[in-house]
């Protein structure tokens, strides 16, 4: 199956180096450039692409905003595109329904990493950009992201949760804890579904916010 992209950046050099990246694979089709939000949710209202990576900032309608659009209207996955100065924008994007973050200077095989993830239902942030989310969610003592206690969920749910909470993947979870992808597919679904989270991005928040897991210098990919 042929993964289709949407690429909005109002920089063509970015925007356009993003989209040759993408291309290259196999697997991945960028179906349409964009140089400003509004042009970008026209594109995904038109071609209903697989993912849309959106920067933050574009003229006529914002990243954000356009990802607001985006996820209420239509399947596709947002991927936000960042820089270091613009991380006070994360929660903001993630409240959108974004399914994650990547700053400009990602890796190419990063980018492409990020694409694949999003279209499996799982979520990317950059260690960074996770960093800077956690302390604004700290700082502005936002709670509303998780609706329920962690009391509803198991001891091996809790487990998986933490693990989530360090960002990884499915299968990295599965060989940590040895069982099955399946079995973790099964964990993290009655995870999202017993605290009412959308995905595994407010997952993350979610691990922060009720005191699971603390801040510190480290996160995990």
């Amino acid at each position: 199956m042929t993964v289709s992209v949407v690429v909005a950046d109002d920089q063509e050099l970015v925007r356009s180096g993003f989209a040759l990246i993408l291309d290259s694979q196999p697997d991945l089709s960028v179906v349409a450039e964009a140089g400003d939000g509004l042009q970008a949710v026209e594109a995904v209202r038109r071609l209903a692409p697989d993912v849309a990576l959106l920067d933050i900032r574009m003229p006529g309608l914002d990243g954000i905003e356009a990802a607001r659009i985006v996820c209420a209207e239509t399947d596709t996955k947002v991927i936000m595109l960042t820089t270091f100065d613009q991380d006070d924008y994360v929660y903001d994007a993630l409240e959108a329904g974004a399914s994650g973050f990547l700053l400009k200077d990602v890796r190419a095989d990063d980018l492409v990493h990020a694409v694949r993830v999003a279209v499996a239902g799982e979520a990317l942030l950059a260690p960074a950009v996770t960093r800077r989310l956690i302390d604004s969610v700290r700082a502005a003592g936002r709670a509303a992201v998780l609706p329920g206690s962690l009391d509803v969920l198991t001891e091996r749910e809790r487990e998986v949760l933490t693990l989530l909470g360090h960002g990884l993947s499915n299968a990295e979870i599965a060989a940590r804890l040895v069982v099955s992808d399946h079995t973790v597919k099964t964990h993290v679904s009655n995870v999202l579904t017993k605290l009412g989270l959308r995905d595994r991005v407010q997952a993350v928040i979610a691990a922060y916010e009720t005191g699971l897991l603390r801040p510190s210098g480290r996160f995990s990919r």
